[in-house]
């Protein structure tokens, strides 16, 4: 299998989007919304157009929704093409050394106790599922180019042979991870005009099917429960918790609020109010993130009531206003 490559990119030339900056309460989002972010960014494309679906995020009652491009958004927005990759073979590596030699970029779960990108964190550490897009790929060298949570890394020797399984001895009960593949060769670039309005109008399809109730009220009901289990259970499922809940509540509601600065960029007005109650919500997020996690170390009672009522209110100022704006 030859070497193949499919953006002339390196970590040392590839500048992280804005989204990404330092100047964000959350630098690192999800992974699967951070990929997205960085591979529209290395393409030439505005991230922050996309971002509109998240103002359907909703509390699950175990979790805060692991928000997600569609296919159709980014079909919509930038003619890219995302399709589920049949990993018929069982190994993954023949696959995308066929989609990337066409051009197509190729995601896929993967281990992050072999990407070197998460060194402090999962990093030969803890074995943790995430999702990595393949760009530039040697299994001769055994060299990977891929992005990953907020940048473009590289990788290679025992971390390519682990993370792709080489030189294992077969083994049926390995199930190949999910993957899909995106198509480039149709890349639409509408004028900024025309990227607004697509932008408005996903905006308000989403709006459409936010939450019929306050989700951070409903979060608020439940979280001295999870509070006092976690107490008991310590600071590693904590971890686990405060990624799914907290993290995802607040990361998103900071991407609506970027997503609300851009289009306010663009010319469209009255939307000041929204973004800073969605801020509100984001900062407030931040902070119970760590007083949550001393309290769950130290095991002593704190009642976080207050801090969740005021994101809750500030859920409904900036519904309230997003309505009036495109409903």
């Amino acid at each position: 299998m030859r070497a193949v490559r499919v953006l002339p990119l390196s970590p040392a030339s590839h500048v992280v989007h804005k989204l990404h900056g330092g100047d964000c309460a959350w630098p690192e989002k999800n992974c699967y919304v951070d990929v997205w972010i960085e591979v529209l960014h290395a393409l030439g494309l505005e991230p922050a157009a996309m971002l509109g679906f998240t103002v359907k995020l909703d509390f699950e009652g175990d979790q805060w929704t692991f928000f997600k491009p569609s296919p159709g958004d980014l079909s919509m927005l930038y003619g890219i093409e995302v399709s589920e990759l049949n990993v018929w073979r069982g190994d993954i590596l023949t696959h995308a050394t066929h989609h990337l030699s066409e051009g197509k970029l190729v995601f896929t779960e993967a281990d992050a106790y072999w990407l070197p990108d998460t060194q402090g964190s999962d990093y030969r550490r803890q074995h943790t599922k995430s999702t990595i897009v393949i760009n530039a790929l040697d299994v001769a060298s055994r060299k990977l180019g891929y992005f990953h949570n907020g940048g473009y890394h590289e990788l290679h020797g025992e971390d390519f042979s682990h993370l792709f399984r080489q030189d294992f001895p077969y083994d049926p009960t390995f199930l190949p991870l999910f993957a899909e593949y995106a198509r480039l060769d149709r890349i639409e670039r509408p004028s900024s005009e025309e990227l607004v309005r697509l932008a408005v109008n996903m905006l308000r399809a989403h709006l459409a099917r936010a939450p019929l109730t306050n989700p951070v009220r409903r979060f608020a009901a439940r979280f001295p429960v999870d509070l006092k289990q976690l107490q008991l259970e310590g600071l590693a499922l904590y971890h686990g918790y405060a990624f799914a809940t907290l993290r995802q509540l607040g990361s998103g509601f900071e991407l609506t609020a970027r997503h609300l600065q851009w289009l306010t960029s663009m010319g469209q007005d009255g939307l000041e109010s929204a973004q800073a109650a969605f801020l509100d919500i984001s900062e407030g997020a931040k902070t119970l993130i760590m007083k949550a996690a001393r309290a769950v170390n130290t095991r002593k009672p704190v009642d976080f009531s207050s801090a969740l009522g005021e994101m809750a209110v500030a859920w409904d100022r900036a519904f309230d206003s997003l309505n009036v704006c495109y409903r």
